[in-house]
């Protein structure tokens, strides 16, 4: 395992998402409000950058771009999302929000999507 600190705990405020690069690689933190989540930073639908489209609220992360929704603890789709979110194994620790970055995450997008969903 590669552990990297990504940030310290109370840079990501409760119910919030932010954007981090860790050795080059983009990593979307979440507060959940019982513990830090992280994600590929885009939606897994049209690679819509989550930082700028992206909502948290009740535990759900909301792209706003299509309304794809998924369930932030467990990155399972909501509502109309068709793919999950995929999810770093984060801890906290002494502070600092630390995440796996044995590789990095990426999502596999169809070369037909459009923008008319």
């Amino acid at each position: 395992m590669s552990w990297k600190t990504v940030c310290s705990t109370d840079e990501v405020g409760e119910h919030s998402i932010k954007l981090f690069d860790v050795d080059g690689v983009s990593i979307l933190v979440a507060n959940v409000g019982d513990g830090f989540r992280a994600y590929p930073p885009v939606c897994p639908h049209m690679e819509e950058p989550l930082i700028e489209s992206g909502i948290c609220a009740n535990g759900q992360l909301t792209c706003t771009k299509h309304l794809w929704q998924w369930d932030m603890r467990t990155g399972e789709p909501k509502g109309p999302a068709e793919k999950c979110m995929l999810l770093y194994e984060v801890k906290a620790e002494n502070g600092q929000v630390l995440v796996n970055l044995e590789q990095e995450l990426e999502y596999d997008f169809d070369e037909d999507d459009d923008d008319d969903y």
